[in-house]
């Protein structure tokens, strides 16, 4: 039995942004060590010690591939999965070394994986961008055998963050609904804007303060006191030129978990917020 639904679960717009940003940004300008120290940042709490090289998995939302391109060598066998034609394409041109990658160009809810069949699988920074997440949630789950670890990331709802902040990003808000309409020649010259103006002089604010010995996490932006502009200008794309994004609590993440046959859930306690892992039931 397959994955399959008669009611799509997916935004055309949204899809089609993310094609055009990871041609525009396919990542092979980072270096590797930012590159896996953001890898780091995501996948600290995934439980490695529970796969093996004959593990087969999947990557739910493969975007650029560049989380594949860490996990590949280290399981048996890995699923690419992207709505986005052009995303895979730049995923296979990531990952053309790797014999144990299979690509599968769809959506969430019409991809060829029997139920039941996986080792793992991770998605993140994508379900958000989905209209029914709990759904998208859920047929994740249901592709993975029992006890199989799941890695989440989800967009917060600054759930722990002050009242300041929360208004900051309701501003910014506004400019997202605006440029994620415009054209696609207008999104990469406002969002590489965003990022020389904002996110280079706040993320640099955030590394000054944090060399005088002082903590800077409670500052806009301080999540990329140590990336390089590239990821800055990647980052101001994916946030301002995608039609689609969701965000929730901690707590609401939990529930959908839970709710969709997941069990000993656990939360990364550092940012990016929220990573959580849970295992099947």
């Amino acid at each position: 039995m397959t994955n399959k639904d008669t009611k799509k679960n997916y935004d055309q717009q949204t899809i089609d942004s993310f094609g055009q940003e990871w041609q525009k940004f396919d990542q092979e300008n980072l270096s590797e060590y930012e590159i896996h120290k953001l890898f780091d940042k995501y996948f600290n709490i995934f439980p490695w010690s529970k796969i093996s090289d004959n593990s087969i998995g999947f990557d739910m939302g493969c975007g650029s591939g560049r989380w594949a391109k860490i996990v590949a060598p280290k399981v048996g066998h890995l699923n690419c999965i992207d709505p986005a034609a052009g995303a895979i394409e730049v995923t296979k041109k990531a990952l053309s070394q790797n014999k144990n990658v299979t690509f599968l160009n769809a959506s969430i809810d019409n991809v060829s994986i029997i139920e039941k069949s996986q080792d793992f699988g991770y998605s993140l920074g994508v379900l958000h961008h989905i209209p029914d997440t709990q759904k998208a949630l859920e047929a994740c789950v249901n592709l993975l055998k029992p006890n199989a670890p799941f890695l989440l990331y989800l967009y917060y709802n600054f759930d722990n963050r002050s009242f300041l902040y929360k208004s900051l990003w309701r501003c910014s808000e506004v400019l997202r609904a605006i440029i994620s309409k415009l054209p696609n020649v207008l999104k990469p010259i406002l969002t590489d804007a965003i990022a020389i103006f904002v996110y280079w002089p706040l993320s640099r604010f955030s590394k000054l303060i944090s060399c005088i010995g002082l903590n800077p996490s409670m500052l806009p932006l301080s999540f990329y006191k140590d990336s390089s502009f590239y990821t800055l200008r990647t980052d101001s794309r994916d946030r301002f030129g995608t039609p689609l994004e969701q965000r929730f609590s901690k707590n609401y993440i939990l529930k959908m978990m839970h709710a969709a046959g997941l069990e000993n859930v656990k939360f990364s306690e550092h940012e990016p917020y929220w990573v959580a892992v849970g295992f099947k039931k």
